[in-house]
Parts: structure tokens; C-alpha cells; sequence
């Protein structure tokens, strides 16, 4: 459920300095944010942050952006970083936006990586479009993925996984790799978990998983 009306949110958010708070003005242009021409790795609804901050430390060389829709939720990452005893990830940066205007925020081939990771799976059929795996989505993030990119996506929710390998195809994609059962496959090897996927793995549930390219 998501944590909302926050006071005070908003500007905590855009007073930390790993948050971007003008991403329309780095398209083409993160390269230079962030100072080399590594990887960008890119997460929509990071939610808390725990997966894409456990990435930046394990990887120094990838570059990685988190997106997060709700200010409500993107303060418990900013408050997670904050309060590590650790230093900021220099390759780590964090944005409050709509998925849905992606492109207004990276150019062609900018992008190496996409991670969805426990989407809202929108039950209703007249809200297909909106599942981060629709093929309408799938169309937008092949305007910003360099030729090899990828996605990968996780999800507990075996309707919305199983629309997605159907969208992978009505899209043209190339499907890499799949499984209905993560943690019993060869797939669980550098597996990182998010705070649901914990949670869902205490409670006994499969995780399914799958990787996607552009043909």
C-alpha cells in the first residue's frame, strides 16, 4: 500500500543532493551528471530504494537512476540515505516522475538497463496500458535503450507476469529469459531483493522473472 501525504515530502526530497530535480534538462546528457560514459541502469518504482542502493554499492562501474512516481514514497529512500552510516553513492541518483514520460528524460541509447521490480500489476483490464510491461511502455523504453539494453522484471503476481510474456511478443521483443519460480532456478545466482520480494519469499510465494530485449 502506498505511504501518502507525507508533510514536508516534497521539499525534503528536492533538498538532497542525489536528487535530480530537473531531469527534462540531462536528457543526453547524464553521461556528464554523473562525471564518465559508464552503464546506466535505470529502476522504475524503486520504491524505498533498498534494490537500487544495494546495486550502486555492489557496482561502482554502472551508473544507476531510480524513478519513483510518489513523493510519499521516494522520502523513505531519501531518509534511507540520509541516514547510512555510509557515503552517498557517487553513481546513485533518485527522481520523482511519471514512467510515463520517460523519454522526455533520456535520449536514444542512453539507457543500458531496465529494472521493474513488483509494479502496481493495474487488475483492470481498461488499465492494461498503464502496467509497466504493457507494449506501450515496452515502445517507450525502446527509444531510450542502447541496441543490447534490456529489462528485467520480477513480480509475485503470476496475471500480470503472464501478460507481460504476451506483450514481450505483441511488442516484437526478444524474450532472453524466463522463470515462474526465481529463488529454485539458476537466476537466484546475484539475485538482489527488494523489500517486497523479501517479504514474498518469507511468505513461501514464487517469484517470477524474465529479461527482454529489443529484436
Amino acid at each position: 500500500m502506498r505511504l501518502r501525504n507525507v508533510k514536508g515530502s516534497r521539499e525534503m526530497i528536492a533538498a538532497y543532493e542525489g536528487v535530480i530535480n530537473e531531469p527534462q534538462e540531462l536528457k543526453g546528457k547524464w553521461a556528464k551528471e554523473f562525471g564518465n560514459n559508464n552503464p546506466i541502469h535505470v529502476e522504475i518504482g524503486m520504491g524505498k530504494g533498498k534494490f537500487i542502493s544495494t546495486l550502486a554499492a555492489m557496482n561502482k562501474d554502472i551508473n544507476y537512476v531510480g524513478i519513483e512516481k510518489y513523493s510519499s514514497v521516494l522520502i523513505r529512500a531519501v531518509q534511507r540515505e540520509e541516514n547510512s552510516e555510509e557515503e552517498r553513492p557517487s553513481n546513485l541518483r533518485f527522481i520523482r516522475f511519471d514512467a510515463e514520460y520517460i523519454t522526455d528524460i533520456f535520449s536514444e541509447n542512453e539507457v543500458d538497463r531496465i529494472y521493474l521490480n513488483f509494479s502496481d500489476p493495474w487488475p483492470k483490464d481498461r488499465h492494461a496500458k498503464r502496467r509497466l510491461t504493457s507494449k506501450e511502455f515496452l515502445k517507450r523504453y525502446s527509444a531510450i535503450l542502447s541496441k543490447e539494453g534490456s529489462v528485467i522484471f520480477k513480480t509475485d503476481n503470476r496475471d500480470l507476469f503472464d501478460f507481460s510474456l504476451e506483450q514481450i511478443k505483441e511488442a516484437d521483443w526478444e524474450l532472453v529469459s524466463y522463470t515462474y519460480d526465481l529463488h529454485n532456478s539458476e537466476f537466484v545466482n546475484g539475485n538482489v531483493m527488494t523489500e517486497y520480494e523479501t517479504k514474498f519469499v518469507e511468505m513461501g510465494k514464487p517469484i517470477n522473472r524474465l529479461e527482454c530485449k529489443m529484436k
